[in-house]
């Protein structure tokens, strides 16, 4: 039995083919990921979870700012749902620089709570390293206000106040501008522009196909690569016998009727003849 092997060009075109559509799928896969469901809610909510879901783009991302005050300096690192410091499950901490570099947690990830607005979301990280003598002793809290900001996609994070004065309720204040929390803007396009992009992008993606098939699977060459040759060639000549169909009379021409003109001029009468009333 006489088995038939590819071109080797063709297999090789296949293989990269191939190649290049694994690729694809693996990129989709990797930004399908939900990082946000690391963070773990006081009280699980729908609703919060809507609201986090909003972060997504700002995951695995390490924000810093630096703070000096006196002889104070300090480093702050945050995460959405990370850990952001050397404390697993620490969201937000704080690096004195003074010292010996000593890392406080102001929140973990793990007691999060997400409060969403039209246009911002306020993170809040709870129950981190407890304060020595401010505030009756309490964990430490993280705030951090995500606002829209549309020309940047994440801005620089940006230490507003530490509120420590208080008896209860202390919080650290931070505010962060991304594009990520912006509402969606109101489609411009109308119905028929919508539909025209949709034929136009099921149109592109029936040629492509079809070339890279013709070419590669079927090895057609020249005008043979375009998808459906012979049914398009045909097409002309289909229309016009649909319009023959349709627009045209069918059967046997028959000549029409017809007609005489009318002559302008009286006809002339024949002559009388009067030789019967002659004698004999």
């Amino acid at each position: 039995m006489k088995v038939s092997m590819p071109p080797p060009h063709t297999a090789t075109s296949v293989r990269l083919l191939v190649l290049a559509v694994q690729l694809v799928l693996l990129v989709c896969g990797g930004q399908a990921s939900d990082n946000t469901k690391r963070c773990k809610l006081f009280s699980e909510s729908l609703a919060e979870r809507k609201v986090l879901s909003l972060l997504e783009p700002l995951t695995n991302k390490n924000f810093s700012v630096e703070t000096k005050s006196g002889k104070e300096s300090y480093t702050y690192q945050f995460q959405v749902c990370g850990d952001a410091g050397k404390t697993v499950g620490a969201g937000l901490v704080q690096i004195d620089q003074t010292g010996k570099e000593s890392e406080k947690v102001l929140g973990l990830y793990n007691a999060t709570q997400a409060i969403g607005g039209s246009d911002w979301v306020m993170l809040i990280y709870s129950n981190g390293t407890r304060y020595d003598g401010h505030c009756s002793k309490e964990m430490r809290k993280a705030i951090v206000m995500i606002s829209c900001n549309r020309g940047v996609e994440m801005g620089k994070l940006e230490v507003v106040l530490e509120e420590r004065e208080r008896e209860r309720d202390c919080f650290y204040l931070f505010e962060l501008d991304s594009s990520a929390v912006c509402p969606a803007l109101p489609s411009q396009l109308s119905a028929g522009s919508i539909i025209l992009i949709i034929g136009f992008v099921l149109l592109s993606l029936y040629l492509i196909c079809g070339f890279l098939y013709q070419r590669l699977i079927v090895g057609a060459k020249g005008l043979q690569q375009f998808p459906n040759y012979v049914f398009w060639t045909q097409v002309g000549n289909l229309a016009a016998d649909g319009c023959n169909f349709v627009c045209r009379t069918q059967g046997p021409e028959e000549e029409p009727p017809t007609y005489r003109g009318v002559s302008t001029e009286p006809e002339e009468e024949p002559e009388e003849r009067d030789d019967h009333l002659l004698p004999m």
